[in-house]
């Protein structure tokens, strides 16, 4: 099994994991950018957007890449899930009192809400990188 993992991660290319780099670490800005702004929810502390988004969410996304989209997502719940779950118990991100989220689904289930709404980064991020990947590196053009 963990050959089966590490082969995973020696299949990526160090163009593409730059790829998923930059674009989980530029959505991970701007999703806590927007938490601020709209005082729904934010990380304590700056540097949690690279261990969440970087360091965490890119290795998970290249493990379940070659999945369909419906079990990425699935992955990623439980992925997020535990996240989540560590972020609000050890009090690493705050939550807003009476933000639109609490006021929209109850503060008890502005995890769960959370948690749905970001695993469907993994199987998107993973078309994106994909996408981005195909175009910037010269394919292979088979003779006819």
């Amino acid at each position: 099994m963990l050959v089966a993992i590490t082969e995973k991660f020696r299949k990526v290319s160090f163009i593409e994991l730059c790829i998923y780099s930059s674009i989980y670490l530029a959505t991970g800005i701007v999703m806590n950018s927007i938490g601020i702004y709209f005082e729904i929810v934010r990380f304590e502390n700056w540097w949690q957007i690279i261990t969440c988004y970087a360091l965490y969410m890119v290795p998970v996304s290249i493990l379940i890449k070659e999945y369909s989209f419906f079990n990425q997502y699935c992955y990623g719940l439980l992925a997020v899930g535990v996240l989540e779950l560590c972020g609000y118990t050890f009090q690493t991100s705050y939550v807003y009192p009476n933000n639109i989220l609490s006021q929209l689904f109850t503060p008890y289930n502005v995890t769960l809400a959370m948690t749905l709404f970001f695993a469907i980064y993994f199987p998107l991020g993973n078309m994106l990188v994909s996408y981005i990947y195909k175009k910037i590196t010269p394919q292979k053009k088979l003779l006819q």
